[in-house]
């Protein structure tokens, strides 16, 4: 059965964030992410190839369609569709900052690329980072761009927006709230916690003043060789995979 018209406007819809948060609801498109996500994340509709269909017999989803390409390429936001497109209910998240005692966070501060926040989830699955605080203005994890980019990080990392300095104004003194800077001291001189908050701020701005004055142990990515002129800064994504990489290496080694 091919999708209804309204289908198609409705699922195009969720590419706007006030659709997908009236819906509660997300879109994840291709076998790889969809497969990933279904178990982790109630699906409320599943359109998909037979081909997809056939390999996958027992799709939990409380509507399932079969469709041609060449259907699934006028509802997909991709350029080139792939197999499978469903729609995930969104999670309801609690905030608990006490996870901070024993277990290493990050913190996002503005982030605004939605390319950029997910290869964030994607890197902190990888080094086992389970929640990331965000900034009420950083771009919504649920955007298909975003999304997209987790390659299915999602399914296990917790994303919590909040106001950062609240969170980190409340936190126990003794928790470590690390950020990166270009006066902070050499990262790999320095002895990093098993636990606490690293945060990571805007593209263009860095992290906000507010959160700046915060910060408790202010750390420094040296270029190399020392001296050589180079680029003003690094991604955003690519300086947390660093950090993430040195903080993970010291533990190993505890």
């Amino acid at each position: 059965m091919a999708i209804s018209k309204n289908k198609i406007k409705y699922i195009r819809s969720l590419e706007l964030k006030k659709n997908r948060k009236a819906e509660h609801v997300f879109l994840a498109e291709g076998p790889k992410l969809v497969g990933d996500l279904l178990g982790h994340f109630p699906c409320r509709f599943l359109a998909g190839t037979a081909e997809w269909l056939s390999s996958v017999p027992a799709v939990q989803a409380e509507e399932v369609t079969e469709v041609t390409e060449e259907e699934l390429a006028r509802v997909s936001l991709l350029k080139t569709p792939q197999q499978v497109l469903a729609v995930f209910e969104q999670r309801d998240e609690v905030i608990n900052p006490a996870i901070l005692s024993h277990s290493l966070c990050l913190a996002l501060d503005g982030v605004q690329d939605p390319g950029n926040l997910g290869t964030i989830v994607r890197l902190a699955d990888w080094f086992g980072i389970e929640h990331i605080f965000c900034s009420p203005d950083t771009v919504d994890v649920y955007n298909p761009k975003a999304i997209q980019a987790t390659m299915g990080g999602i399914a296990r990392v917790r994303l919590h927006y909040t106001s950062l300095t609240r969170l980190i104004t409340d936190l126990d003194k003794g928790i470590p709230v690390y950020g990166t800077f270009l006066d902070g001291k050499d990262m790999y001189t320095q002895p990093l916690s098993a636990n606490g908050l690293i945060v990571m701020g805007n593209e263009g701005k860095g992290v906000s003043a507010e959160v700046s004055a915060l910060i408790n142990r202010r750390l420094y990515i040296p270029n190399y060789p020392a001296g050589r002129d180079t680029s003003e800064s690094l991604n955003v994504a690519i300086a947390t995979a660093i950090v993430c990489a040195e903080f993970r290496r010291q533990a190993s080694y505890r």
